[in-house]
């Protein structure tokens, strides 16, 4: 067992010295990046390491090549794959940051728009909307500060909102 061990272990480093130039070059023809290739072929006589069990002198050209092509298909198929995910991230980042911008100037100019129907109330509805819509306070808080009824703020507000709203939908 050992010296069929060390028979495939100078098999290998024959291979190794015959064609790390030709996998090198042919590996870096593939995908044109040295740094990349030179791991390539390195990944390809580990992997030749591993199968050196079954390497005869014959065949053992073959079999280096046919894992030098897996791994650079491997390989291609990783970087197209990186590729595509950047491409489509992208291009996401940058429809979303338009859609950003021109929801930001829309939400400002249907703002404004608002603003100037509000304007146009009559003097306690305007007042009255003001404290519900931008203040946040509620019927009953707007009521007892204003020393009104509930039922009354309840119906300023209502008449205010369908008023503001026929408008808005005009502007829209």
């Amino acid at each position: 067992m050992k010296d069929l061990t060390n028979t495939s272990n100078e098999l290998v480093a024959q291979i190794f010295a015959d064609y790390h130039q030709s996998v090198f070059f042919y590996i870096y023809k593939k995908i044109g990046k040295k740094e990349d290739a030179e791991d390539l072929v390195q990944d390809a006589y580990l992997r030749l390491l591993e199968y050196r069990a079954m390497l005869r002198p014959d065949t053992v050209k073959y079999f280096l090549f046919t894992i030098v092509r897996n791994l650079v298909s491997d390989y291609l198929r990783h970087f197209y794959k990186k590729q595509e995910v950047a491409a489509y991230l992208e291009e996401n980042y940058q429809s979303q940051r338009a859609g950003d911008a021109d929801a930001c100037v829309i939400v400002r100019d249907l703002q404004k728009q608002e603003l100037m129907r509000v304007n146009c109330l009559p003097c306690q509805r305007r007042k009255i909307y003001i404290m519900n819509r931008f203040e946040g306070k509620t019927s009953a808080d707007i009521a007892a500060e204003l020393n009104l009824s509930v039922r009354t703020v309840e119906n300023h507000l209502f008449i205010s909102r369908k008023e503001v709203r026929n408008y808005m939908k005009q502007c829209i």
